[in-house]
């Protein structure tokens, strides 16, 4: 047992982060630098999936190439992660993992080291330098002066250039990990963009076959055979609408997203997002009302904007059993003058209070009694909430379980 401890110790007193972590991902074993590195307490890491620490871009990269690494050859060198603290902005690392088995399970240790602010250094650096010049002037004045002085200025002046010396390489093993924090991450985006293209051309094929098979260009169809064509039709959508998700996703992580902001009447935005959704709403036998305040703009981007609201209104169909109903309201902020507030509210199941932050985090979704068959990512909330913060608004939800949700999006005034 001291054995046990004196381990445990060394471990936390170790200058990098240390975690292990079974292959089902639970963690096992996090040190106390990973802990304040993240600011969490042990209880809050050990026993949770190691993706909780993972920033959104990093738990994709763990689950496609990180693992699967790791899988094949049993370690993994120098992996450029984003970790996601308890607060403030994500913590750049490089881990290093080895997979191994330990009493009669497979385990991975991995060492987590983390990335300095390149600046300090270059600042460090150039006051060494400035440094540096005026002990040389100063060593010049008091040369003439006094000999002895000039000796000790000399020996001050070799100990700056040691120092900026070490500075130099500081920086350029910086410049290094720079640089391959970049490369990961151009490989993670031309990974995601690649697997997108490659999946997108045969899943529309697909769809194209399909249409013509519909339309009896091999012969004619019988309708049990439409009806499962149309099954393959409504799979195939839902894969696309997967990949669309997760490069929508990776292109806002990566900031490449651009936003034509202009002045648009908000009656636009919801008669072009009516027309879409009511045959959805509809078929779900959903009353639907709009109430659109006279006179009222937004400064956004027009697409956007209608992709957000589509998504709210398409979330409020399917999760409002038949028979309730569904309002999109537009009117000015209550709080604020300059703000203009576009909502969804729905007569469903409602979402508890203690998921309802979750649910705009990737790949969360709450589970609803009937929301087992109805599908998707996970992902909308997520991606529209980016998209709104992008034009300067934002997207917030309030819920009472058995009465309803209300998802509110918050745009700036035109």
């Amino acid at each position: 047992m001291s054995g046990a401890r004196d381990l445990d110790a060394m471990l936390d007193a170790a200058p990098c982060g240390f975690a292990s972590f079974s292959d089902d991902g639970t963690l096992r074993v996090v040190n106390q630098t990973l802990l304040d590195m993240l600011g969490f307490g042990r209880a809050d890491l050990v026993g949770r999936h190691v993706e909780s620490i993972l920033s959104v871009g990093s738990r994709i990269f763990y689950q496609t190439h990180f693992f699967p690494l790791l899988r094949l050859h049993g370690r993994a060198d120098e992996i450029f992660l984003l970790l996601k603290p308890r607060e403030g902005e994500d913590v750049a690392v490089l881990a290093n993992a080895v997979r191994h088995e330990r009493k009669g399970e497979w385990v991975t240790d991995v060492v987590l080291l983390r990335l300095q602010e390149r600046r300090k250094f270059e600042d460090a650096l150039l006051a060494a330098k400035r440094a540096a010049e005026e002990a040389r002037a100063v060593a010049e004045e008091q040369r003439r002066a006094v000999e002895s002085a000039n000796a000790l200025l000399e020996r001050q002046a070799m100990e700056l250039e040691m120092s900026e010396a070490q500075l130099l390489e500081q920086a350029a093993e910086l410049e290094r990990q720079r640089e391959i924090a970049e490369d990961a991450n151009r490989a993670k985006s031309t990974f995601l963009a690649m697997m997108s293209h490659e999946l997108r051309t045969p899943l529309n094929a697909i769809g194209g076959y399909v249409q013509l098979l519909e339309m009896g260009v091999h012969g004619p169809v019988t309708s049990a055979q439409l009806e499962a064509l149309d099954r393959v039709t409504r799979s195939q959508q839902r894969l696309l609408r997967l990949i669309n998700d997760l490069l929508n996703l990776a292109r806002i992580e990566a900031g490449r997203v651009d936003y034509d902001l202009r002045v648009i009447p908000a009656e636009d935005i919801v008669r072009a997002t009516v027309v879409m959704i009511e045959p959805q709403l509809a078929a779900r036998s959903l009353r639907f009302e709009t109430d659109v305040a006279p006179g009222l703009s937004v400064h956004a981007d027009r697409e956007k904007t209608e992709q957000i609201v589509l998504n709210l209104l398409s979330n409020a169909s399917k999760f409002t059993p038949p028979g309730g109903s569904v309002i999109l309201r537009a009117r000015e902020s209550a709080h604020r003058g300059d703000a203009v507030e576009i909502s969804v509210i729905d007569s469903g199941e409602g979402i508890p209070p203690h998921k309802l932050e979750g649910i705009f985090e990737p790949f969360v979704q709450v589970e609803r009694s009937h929301a087992s068959s109805l599908g998707g990512t996970g992902l909308g909330l997520s991606i529209s909430r980016e998209l709104a913060r992008g034009m300067g608004g934002d997207l917030t939800a309030e819920s009472t379980p058995g009465k309803g949700s209300t998802f509110t999006l918050r745009l700036a005034r035109g």
